[in-house]
């Protein structure tokens, strides 16, 4: 009889055993497809947000209008959060960004405004002045071997006084730059499908995501750079010029800042040289995390970015419809980069 029910405890532990098992393997099968797919986390947070601020609010929350609205209002950070998304991917990271896209921004507008050159040549100077902070970045880390948090912490405290000296702290008119040079306006002309308000900075924001996602997953550039910030020593082993690959993506990084410089002109009027640069800054690097791209580097879809800039564009909009307090948008905004962080640890230990 006791034979009996030992047999029977040894029956019921195979069970506990195998159900655990079954329970760890399940996990592991969702750990795999979340570090295979990068993207889904951020999405399914996208999509439950519209829906719970779209159940809360009603059908207002759901026009078309509300929507292509947060698209306008995160084209400037999803262009920025593309930057930084490249520069993430190598385990690195550009505080200085948002300072660079303000810079290029004055630069373009003193020279077709205050210097009277043509448009397309002020904005050549911008993108150019863009890409040469981002080589800057990209040589002190590349080839001199510097920490990138230092490198871009001190940067920003050069390109931010650099900018301030130059522009003498003058803010430059929305009807100076509309009367003198109107193509720097071109990005925020709008157009209509149906009910829904487009511009041109959306539809630049959404074709520059897809041209680097393309480039980062189907080309040889785009293998380096995910290696690079995977394992740079055996990126080198295996023939990759890894300061090659840092320097133009930090310069990269640098013109697309510009790009997004010339949208913030077309959506703001007026171009300032105290503009909001730390929140720029803050909220590039905000979309990367919360979309999934890992601050390890080496992993994330930059597609994740776009989904992250539109989740702080839902949360924001949403929680301004509601009538709350603004503060909660930031503290949501904490929540959600914490738990991102959280999430990626737990997926990278399916690579451990």
């Amino acid at each position: 009889m006791a034979s009996i029910q030992e047999f029977e405890k040894v029956l019921d532990k195979s069970d506990q055993s195998i159900a655990a098992f079954e329970d760890r393997s399940f996990l592991r099968k969702v750990q795999h497809f979340l570090h295979s797919t990068p993207a889904a986390v951020p999405f399914i947070v996208l999509v439950s947000a519209i829906i719970i601020f779209g159940i809360t609010i009603g059908g207002k929350f759901f026009s078309s209008y509300t929507l292509t609205l947060i698209l306008q209002q995160i084209a400037i950070v999803g262009i920025l959060g593309a930057g930084q998304t490249l520069v993430i991917l190598t385990a690195g990271i550009d505080l200085s960004i948002g300072v660079i896209m303000v810079i290029s921004a004055v630069i373009m507008g003193n020279c077709a405004v205050t210097y009277g050159l043509p448009t397309p040549i002020a904005i050549l100077a911008g993108l150019v002045a863009g890409g040469s902070c981002g080589f800057l970045n990209g040589f002190l880390v590349a080839k001199v071997k510097l920490p990138p948090f230092i490198v871009t912490l001190g940067t920003w405290y050069i390109v931010m006084s650099t900018n301030f000296i130059y522009s003498a702290n003058e803010t430059i008119r929305e009807t100076d730059v509309a009367a003198n040079a109107p193509l720097l306006h071109f990005f925020g002309t709008s157009f209509k499908i149906g009910s829904a308000v487009f511009t041109i900075g959306v539809v630049t924001m959404v074709i520059l995501v897809l041209v680097l996602w393309y480039a980062l997953n189907h080309t040889a550039w785009g293998r380096h750079l995910y290696a690079v910030g995977d394992d740079p020593e055996a990126a080198k082993l295996s023939g990759i010029r890894t300061d090659k690959v840092l320097l133009g993506a930090y310069s990269l990084a640098g013109v697309i800042a510009a790009i997004a410089a010339w949208v913030s002109i077309g959506r703001n009027g007026s171009i300032s040289p105290s503009a909001a640069v730390t929140d720029y800054n803050l909220q590039a690097v905000t979309a990367a995390v919360i979309g999934g791209i890992s601050l390890f580097g080496g992993r994330g879809s930059i597609l994740g970015t776009l989904i992250g800039a539109m989740i702080v564009g839902v949360v924001s909009m949403g929680l301004n419809m509601l009538g709350a307090d603004p503060q909660w948008k930031v503290f949501l905004t904490g929540v959600l980069i914490i738990s991102a962080v959280a999430v990626d640890q737990w997926i990278r230990k399916v690579a451990s």
